[in-house]
């Protein structure tokens, strides 16, 4: 039997007094003093080493050979956790509504630290997976315990024009048909509410009130349908925040700003912002030439060149238009051997847009003025702007709210301001015409901040092999706050 070697006790307190302050540092960050009752496990590990850790490397046979591999597992998976929770993720751009800043298949190596990570609201959950778990389409989270929002001290807040990764605020509630998953759920209703509903539409005549109540009761119509037919939409489930989907935009406004958009272009506090260099729009394009001798390869140089992408050519042969930057209608408007015009296109239509529960006639090119809530400023609430706060009031910050008879009830209580408890966003698309963004569902709040891009570290071209010059060189470790 070999005689086991002693541990050196003055290298083992010297481990031990590193890690625990090291510890006591991340707790102090977090500002979380629960992880305390972590210490006296630190303690055995190193000094007293009551419990046998690693019991099995005692063990005869193939056991420790097997255990060794489940150990390095699970403390890659622990290790994959802790970083991805607290420091950084990985994320791919998985749409166009960033395009050309960022572009479908940019990998992005997305910081928490930037503007501090969050304590997790569901802290029990499946590395490596955002709300399901692969393969088998169950929920890779325990939804007990559930933790209120804090957020440690990050290198600094949101600012006017970053591109930030969040959760999707109109994702609380989802259906469980994969199919559907990634739509938005009150958007869903209200399509097929107003596939069902067969009253008047005019809204000129109506107040409100009876604006509201119209409405609710479009809304009604379609969740009822969506619960009368789970072999089509499965069953409505909810989400808590940092389960649901991860988007990424831009933040064009910020909290406290008045925002307003006029002829396409933004406005906070009445003064113009200044636009992205990428910032795309829809133009309505007619072709000097047969559409398939533009798609075809005389031209794959060109398209190349200017960012046009397959998803870009679809649209131009079903449509007629095509999303393009100020420089690439430019370009295309001078090549009068393949276009005979190009114009901006102005069709935009008034349904659809956030709020839901209010006429406004603001389209995507024409929208607002909207303040945009700010942790700890007032508003004076009345039936003309209730519903554009009221899913921060109601959904976001937790109260109950009521509107009757032209009146607003908070908590029980009639109210006439409301006190906000976070700071809110507004986050939009470079591909300002092709981007689901908060002209559609509203405020980003602050607990649905995820992080910042800081870098893209691989970039694939979706319409080209991988290996086939699908790997845009060109994209990988750019800077993403060089996009600008």
């Amino acid at each position: 039997m070999k005689k086991q070697k002693q541990p050196n006790k003055k290298l083992q307190w010297t481990k031990f007094i590193i890690v625990l302050v090291l510890y006591l540092l991340f707790l102090y960050w977090l500002e979380s003093w629960l992880g305390l009752i972590v210490i006296p496990f630190i303690y055995d590990a190193y000094i007293s080493k009551k419990i046998n850790w690693q019991w099995w490397k005692d063990s005869e046979g193939l056991t420790p050979h097997i255990m060794s591999w489940v150990d390095a597992i699970v403390f890659a998976l622990v290790a994959v956790y802790f970083i991805n929770l607290f420091f950084f993720q990985n994320y791919v751009i998985p749409s166009s509504s960033l395009e050309k800043s960022l572009l479908t298949g940019d990998y992005l190596f997305v910081s928490k630290v930037s503007y501090g990570p969050r304590i997790p609201n569901t802290p029990l959950t499946m590395p490596l997976t955002q709300h399901t778990m692969p393969i088998i389409n169950t929920k890779s989270y325990i939804e007990w315990p559930q933790w209120d929002y804090k957020r440690a001290k990050g290198f600094g807040n949101v600012e006017l024009n970053d591109i930030v990764v969040f959760n999707y605020p109109s994702g609380d509630t989802i259906v469980s048909d994969l199919r559907y998953q990634a739509q938005d759920f009150y958007g869903l209703c209200m399509e097929l509410g107003m596939q069902q509903y067969q009253g008047s539409r005019n809204l000129d005549s109506l107040s409100m009130q009876q604006q509201r109540d119209l409405f609710k009761q479009i809304y009604d119509l379609g969740h009822q349908y969506v619960e009368n037919n789970p072999n089509e939409f499965g069953m409505i489930d909810s989400r808590p925040v940092d389960r649901r989907e991860n988007y990424v935009k831009r933040c064009v406004g910020l909290p406290g700003q008045t925002l307003q958009i006029k002829d396409r272009i933004i406005y906070l506090d009445g003064k113009a912002n200044k636009e992205p260099d990428n910032a795309q729009f829809t133009y309505k394009v007619e072709l000097a030439i047969p559409a398939m001798d533009f798609v075809g390869e005389q031209f794959e140089d060109l398209r190349k060149d200017l960012g046009i992408t397959n998803e870009d050519l679809a649209q131009l042969s079903q449509y007629g238009y095509m999303p393009m930057t100020k420089k690439t209608a430019e370009t295309l408007r001078s090549r009068k051997d393949i276009c005979k015009s190009v114009t901006i296109n102005t069709d935009a239509q008034a349904w659809g847009l956030y709020p839901t529960t209010m006429y406004t006639g603001w389209t995507r090119d024409n929208y607002g003025p909207i303040w945009i809530p700010k942790k700890g400023e007032s508003i004076k609430l009345d039936i003309n702007n209730i519903g554009l706060y009221e899913r921060c009031i109601k959904e976001y910050e937790g109260n109950e709210l009521l509107v009757k008879d032209s009146k607003i009830f908070i908590n029980g209580k009639e109210a006439n301001s409301y006190t906000f408890k976070m700071d809110y966003y507004w986050m939009m698309g470079d591909n300002r015409h092709n981007s689901a963004d908060s002209r559609y569902w509203g405020f980003v709040p602050e607990d649905h901040i995820v992080g910042k891009p800081i870098f893209i570290w691989f970039s694939s071209d979706p319409d080209r092999p991988l290996f086939g010059g699908g790997i845009r060189w060109n994209r990988l470790f750019r800077i993403v706050d060089n996009i600008k």
